[in-house]
C-alpha cells in the first residue's frame, strides 16, 4: 500500500470505522482526511471529520437547508438522524457528535 505513513493510517481507520462504505464515498472521504487543514489532527480524528462531512454535505439535506435559510447550526441539527443512518449502513458504530464537527469546520 503506498502513500506516506498519515495516509496509510487514514485508510486504516477508514475501513476499520466505515468498514461497508462504497469506494467513490471512499475516496472523497480521504481526500477530505487528507487536506491542509486537517493535517495538524490525528489521523483518526481527522478521517472521522471527513466521514461525518461528507456524508452530511453529500447524502442528506443539508446543503438544501443552507440554500434555505437555515444557519449551520440548524441544518446539522435537522440532518443528524440521517448522518448516523448513512454511517450505520456502511457498518460504523459511532453516531455523530455536533461538537466535535463544528469544531473541526473552523480549523
Amino acid at each position: 500500500m503506498a502513500g506516506t505513513r498519515r495516509q496509510q493510517a487514514i485508510r486504516k481507520a477508514l475501513r476499520a470505522l466505515a468498514p461497508g462504505i462504497p469506494l467513490a464515498d471512499a475516496e472523497a472521504v480521504l481526500a477530505l482526511a487528507e487536506r491542509r487543514h486537517m493535517k495538524d489532527l490525528p489521523p483518526s480524528t481527522a478521517l472521522w471529520l471527513a466521514l461525518g462531512s461528507h456524508v452530511r454535505h453529500v447524502h442528506t439535506d443539508y446543503e438544501r437547508l443552507l440554500a434555505e435559510g437555515y444557519d449551520r447550526d440548524a441544518a446539522r441539527f435537522f440532518v443528524v438522524e440521517d448522518t448516523d443512518a448513512v454511517l450505520s449502513a456502511w457498518g460504523c458504530q459511532r453516531s455523530v457528535d455536533e461538537n466535535e464537527e463544528a469544531e473541526a469546520e473552523e480549523a
